[in-house]
């Protein structure tokens, strides 16, 4: 695929996307604080420790989230406080977050205190992996009731385009099992990159269901199938994209992370330089998805 994208990949409805478990946490650093370097910016910041921008200007008073120094030291959590006995608090109202660029659901759910099922089925997210830098988010009190989720911990709307698109699935999972990819695992990358939808094409190019470049495409058709691919037709697309992942899945010995990486961002850049910071919520809300799936 080999292009980078905003994302906000199941965006938690991965790992609690409306559910729960469809991102996984990013964990906090142990440290509750960061000496901002140079090159710093708070959206550096924000996608290195996994914390939102809004959360971290909050924390450490900052009027103007442009400007920030070096040597200057940032809170990037809140210490924990003592438990207090006291009645139970009322649900907090429900406020706006704008999503800013690097931000995920699981992220925003974090820094508001609230899961990212709350926010998923407060603002009607059929796919959590779709938010956008300047989308605005309401952020309810409490979570929604269970309801919303299916027993697999699938948000009942996801679950409904899920079904009605059983076509491509079934498309996906063929051509899982002739090149030997884990079904959930290829599942999880297409329902990422497109919703399982072949009439996607994105703003950098990339086409259908696996969202191919065509310089990808004719790569994957020459190198390792033989034949030219068609990126427009839905079953040559999965073809070509699941079988980028099974050579992904050889080069780097299994290693999920660097697979998703080197899709994302490409398999040079993957070998040169390693995982980017802005790859890391694509590769979290896959890993939740491929849960989701039966992964």
């Amino acid at each position: 695929m080999q292009r980078l994208r905003l994302i906000a990949p199941l965006t938690g409805l991965a790992a609690a996307l409306v559910a729960g478990p469809l991102l996984a946490t990013v964990a906090l650093a142990a440290d509750p604080t960061v000496v901002v370097r140079a090159g710093d910016t708070l959206t550096r910041l924000s996608n290195r420790h996994g914390v939102s921008i809004d959360a971290l200007a909050d924390l450490n008073g900052l009027a103007d989230p442009n400007r920030i120094y070096v040597g200057q030291r940032l809170r990037i959590a809140e210490k924990a406080a003592a438990p207090v006995a006291a009645a139970p608090a009322k649900p907090a109202a429900a406020k706006v977050h704008t999503v800013a660029l690097g931000q995920n659901l699981t992220t925003i759910a974090r820094a508001h205190g609230v899961t990212v099922a709350a926010i998923a089925a407060a603002n009607q997210i059929s796919n959590p992996s779709r938010i956008y830098a300047g989308q605005r988010l309401t952020i309810p009190g409490a979570p929604p009731a269970a309801a919303v989720t299916t027993s697999g911990g699938m948000p009942a709307s996801m679950a409904a385009l899920v079904a009605r698109r059983d076509a491509v699935r079934r498309v996906i999972v063929e051509e899982a099992d002739r090149y030997h990819v884990p079904a959930a695992f290829a599942l999880a990358v297409a329902w990422q990159e497109s919703g399982w939808q072949q009439g996607v094409v994105s703003h950098a190019g990339a086409v259908g269901v696996m969202q191919l470049m065509p310089a990808t495409a004719e790569w994957v058709g020459d190198a390792m199938l033989g034949t030219t691919v068609n990126m427009f037709d839905t079953r040559q697309n999965i073809r070509a994209g699941v079988r980028l992942l099974a050579h992904y899945l050889g080069r780097y010995d299994g290693n999920r992370d660097q697979v998703l990486a080197a899709y994302y961002q490409g398999q040079s850049a993957t070998d040169r330089h390693g995982i980017y910071a802005v790859s890391r919520p694509y590769i979290a809300s896959i890993k939740v998805l491929e849960r989701m799936f039966g992964g």
